[in-house]
């Protein structure tokens, strides 16, 4: 049906017998969407979506995913054309001003990045603070928050020039912020950025050198450290980036609120499934226990479950996961790295696809599944995996941060709720309640 040229719904509310026809939007690409926003105010109704998993939060330009056909967009372009022609830093600028750069904008944009990678000397002294133990995700949280009561000259988010500034040091600092969480928890000197070295390369630089001896890139390694930021670039509105955008409606400054992101990321259901993948890899132990392990997660009173299958919007397999097989057979073979959770993954991958029980349900395997083992592969300790998505991913939240707060109309976020409590009651003084 059509209203003023529009399509439109009609919701009625039986027990009133009030009438509304709400809009119908559509995007470039997509579902389509009911626009709601008049449902409370005319009709004195909200809608109950747990999770929302049915509701569109926020219009955006940045990514696009059809997870029917397992189809991944930056800005429009494919996740695979990307990987294969373009680097890190050139979908960074992509993310951030909505078109690839031509030479000439690339090369300043690299050279502005590259000479923003060292921290102000104060920063370095935080790391003190933290117990020799402490997870390098918490490192992350304090020392990204931390950022704004160093940096104040780019905290004005009404400026446009202030939010620019300060998504190139977030891009640029990052690196050297989770290179020196790993030295720290490791008792070992801090290297400082080299700004003749690649995005990836000195971050692996920043890792794993020592000032007594020479440190050779390898450029394997430095490719698929590139390939894992680039994959991990931005995804839609998952939980983290609906945080920046949440943190972000109440006008708090841009570190304060992807430090917001980096805690909602570290959660194990998000950031730290590669983590968990590795776990189950290492618990299943050898390819003549893939079919006890596929029994078990068909259990559903077995509580172990197949991590790395399966994804809230893929129904599909995963484009990254693809290109990060690919990548895993080409680092392990090139690194020489002889890693028998390898051969129990592409086991269980092959086993996995070929088992109705998960076929039927469309559980195919995705990103994380291959990502850890490529991380293992270059000598990157587990509890740094979820750090090593938060540096790809930082791009794309202060992507999603600076198109809410370039738009039209922004509201804080105040979500409703269905309230099942207690109905009014009257107060009982305490000498009297029993």
């Amino acid at each position: 049906m059509s209203i003023q040229g529009k399509d439109y719904v009609t919701i009625t509310d039986h027990s009133t017998g009030q009438s509304m026809d709400l809009p119908i939007l559509r995007g470039t690409d997509g579902v389509p969407v009911i626009d709601i926003n008049q449902l409370r105010k005319k009709m004195n109704l909200y809608t109950f979506d747990p999770g929302f998993v049915s509701t569109a939060a926020c219009e955006s330009k940045i990514t696009f995913i059809d997870g029917e056909e397992g189809r991944l967009l930056f800005r429009g372009y494919p996740i695979e054309e990307l990987a294969e022609h373009s680097s890190f830093l050139e979908v960074c600028y992509l993310l951030l001003y909505g078109e690839l750069p031509t030479e000439g904008e690339y090369d300043k944009f690299r050279d502005l990045i590259t000479h923003h990678t060292l921290l102000h000397e104060g920063l370095r002294e935080f790391y003190k603070g933290f117990r020799r133990d402490a997870h390098p995700m918490a490192i992350m949280v304090g020392i990204l928050g931390a950022m704004s009561a160093f940096y104040h000259d780019s905290l004005d988010i009404s400026d446009p020039n202030s939010r620019e500034v300060s998504a190139h040091r977030l891009i640029a600092k990052i690196p050297t912020i989770a290179a020196w969480a790993y030295r720290y928890s490791k008792g070992e000197p801090f290297p400082y950025p080299r700004n003749e070295l690649g995005y990836a390369s000195n971050f692996l630089h920043m890792m794993f050198s020592y000032p007594t001896e020479p440190y050779a890139i390898n450029s394997i390694a430095a490719k698929a450290m590139d390939l894992l930021f680039l994959l991990h670039a931005d995804h839609g509105q998952n939980a983290s980036a609906s945080t920046i955008r949440l943190a972000g409606s109440s006008k708090a400054n841009p570190f304060a609120c992807i430090s917001a992101s980096v805690g909602t990321l570290w959660g194990p259901a998000h950031g730290g499934a590669n983590e968990a993948v590795i776990k189950m890899l290492a618990d299943i132990g050898s390819t003549k226990n893939i079919a006890k392990a596929l029994e078990r997660a068909k259990d559903k009173d077995d509580p172990f479950r197949l991590m790395g299958f399966g994804h809230r919007v893929y129904k599909n397999y995963d484009p990254r996961a693809k290109l990060m097989r690919n990548m895993c057979q080409q680092v392990l073979e090139d690194l020489q790295v002889d890693d028998p959770l390898l051969e129990v993954a592409e086991a269980l991958e092959e086993a996995a696809l070929q088992d109705e029980y998960f076929a039927s349900r469309r559980l195919f395997p995705n990103v994380d599944f291959y990502s850890g083992i490529v991380l293992r592969a270059l000598g990157i300790p587990t509890n740094m995996f979820t750090v090593i998505f938060t540096m790809g991913r930082s791009v794309g939240w202060i992507s999603q941060w600076n198109e809410m707060i370039n738009a039209e109309r922004v509201r804080i976020g105040r979500p409703s709720q269905l309230y099942t409590g207690p109905a009014q009651r009257a107060y009982v003084p305490i000498e009297q309640r029993k």
